[in-house]
């Protein structure tokens, strides 16, 4: 059993939790991933490494509340714990195998959507460990939905944080701040966005405008997590690949995004009848 020792939501359907798995904590890299497992019963859940410890053992996910398993998820307790929570999974970020000489030359952007700001995390701190120069844009619909924005500070160069509605930051959306910033002068050596996949198509298509090198994770594709179920299939550079197995990331200009949203969208009407299904279940519980 994998305890949970802290538990916050850092908005109102965004939970955080640090859970006790020291394995893991030794052994994880950036743009990992690792499956967790609430209970016997419980489904196959892949989630993004947010943040590890080795020195106190501890891993941090953070899990958005949009159906029946992520339910469950947030339902637990500190002082609770995870049936399994196995990992690290999928290939790190590129950057981990470069030397550290070669990389303290480069410049980096990172645009987070979302959820997404939270796999941003452990990849800037990486950066920021290796002394390389680090910039981050963050979206969000509105100012309660931005997240780990002065965790974010402290590990990145600047933080430019936009809103849909401006009610926080730059009004608009983050391809917007992207062109600003590049309009602007601004140079980088490589990009990386995570976040909704209609987000990461649009800033493939702005970036491609200034032949900006641009990476993209297509975790939120991932089902069961080992590439046997098939479901995070998608075409990169004309060949078929598993998100889970061969990324999640990947180089943006290659990845079939219309096919991969056609994709994401074929389990929405099980995870609908599942939800409701676990909140009757949670609520007579």
């Amino acid at each position: 059993m994998y305890d949970i020792l802290k538990k916050r939501f850092l908005a109102p359907d965004i939970c955080l939790m640090e859970v006790l798995a020291p394995r893991i904590a030794s052994s994880a890299k950036p743009g990992q991933f690792l499956i967790v497992r609430v209970d016997e019963m419980g489904e196959r859940v892949p989630l993004t490494i947010c943040d590890y410890d080795a020195k106190t053992g501890s891993v941090t996910i953070v899990t958005q509340l949009v159906g029946a398993s992520s339910r469950k998820i947030c339902a637990l307790e500190e002082g609770e714990a995870f049936k399994d929570f196995a990992g690290p999974l999928g290939l790190p970020s590129a950057f981990v195998h470069e030397k550290e000489e070669a990389l303290r030359k480069k410049k980096y952007l990172f645009i987070a959507g979302g959820l997404g700001t939270a796999p941003v995390y452990p990849q800037v701190k990486y950066l920021h460990e290796k002394g390389v120069h680090t910039e981050v844009i963050i979206g969000a619909k509105t100012r309660d939905l931005v997240i780990m924005e002065e965790e974010m500070k402290q590990v990145a160069r600047e933080v430019h944080v936009c809103t849909d509605d401006g009610s926080y930051g730059f009004k608009g959306l983050v391809t917007a701040k992207l062109k600003e910033l590049l309009d602007g002068g601004r140079t980088y050596d490589q990009a990386v966005a995570i976040g909704p996949m209609i987000m990461m198509k649009f800033v493939t298509l702005t970036a491609k405008e200034y032949n900006l090198p641009l990476t993209v994770s297509l975790n939120t594709l991932m089902v069961d997590g080992t590439g046997m179920c098939g479901a995070c299939r998608v075409t990169v550079g004309g060949e078929t690949k598993f998100a889970c197995v061969d990324g999640p990331e990947f180089d943006a200009y290659q990845v079939n995004f219309d096919e991969a949203m056609r994709r994401q969208s074929m389990y929405k009407s099980q995870e609908t009848e599942a939800d409701h299904k676990c909140k009757i279940g949670l609520k007579n519980g």
